[in-house]
């Protein structure tokens, strides 16, 4: 009993420690979040599979609030039940917490510094490119699925937003309807 505690204190400190090191450094949140938990739940630890994170995703995204806070939460719900869900939503909410006080207090001063204005645009380019990693992965995921349906909808939605500007909301909602039109008629 006793060796089955320490495991689990073990993994409580762990999902404290992970989930404060990637909120602390996935500055801005959002889906910058979803490679950083993939890196470390499902390749590193092996909590779930890539498959279960995209769903997990898809459900942080629907449900009311941030993005990260809400995939961290489940990330930790599903490696260590109730109090691993509250154990990384504190953690996921602990370092912009911290930082966005730091940066409040000391407003006049990060505004008017050039070396911490090119540190902010740096980590601009940084988040960029973590998105883009993430964004192949998830086209991935879906491209594994052979469905020439989920394939097109891909570049449509692309083409959609970029080329004729339409609401990104707007096109979440109708692929949304489309996906649950094509369960309804599969089954």
């Amino acid at each position: 009993m006793c060796e089955e505690r320490k495991e689990k204190l073990k993994q409580y400190l762990w999902l404290l420690g992970i989930n404060l090191f990637i909120s602390a450094f996935t500055f801005g949140g959002g889906y910058v979040v979803v490679p950083m938990i993939r890196q470390y739940f499902v390749l590193k630890k092996g909590y779930f599979s890539e498959e279960e994170l995209m769903d997990m995703a898809a459900v942080a995204q629907s449900t009311p609030g941030a993005i990260a806070v809400n995939l961290s939460a489940l990330a930790g719900y599903r490696t260590a039940g109730m109090a691993g869900a509250v154990i990384s939503c504190v953690a996921a909410v602990l370092p912009p917490l911290i930082i966005l006080g730091t940066i409040s207090a000391f407003y006049h001063i990060f505004i008017s510094n050039a070396v911490l204005a090119a540190v902010l645009k740096g980590m601009e380019a940084g988040v960029a490119a973590v998105m883009a990693d993430m964004i192949t992965d998830m086209c991935a995921i879906v491209l594994r699925e052979r469905s020439v349906f989920l394939s097109l909808m891909i570049p449509a939605t692309f083409l959609l937003n970029f080329v004729f500007h339409i609401n990104a909301v707007l096109l979440l909602i109708c692929c949304c309807i489309l996906c649950v039109g094509r369960i309804c008629l599969i089954r």
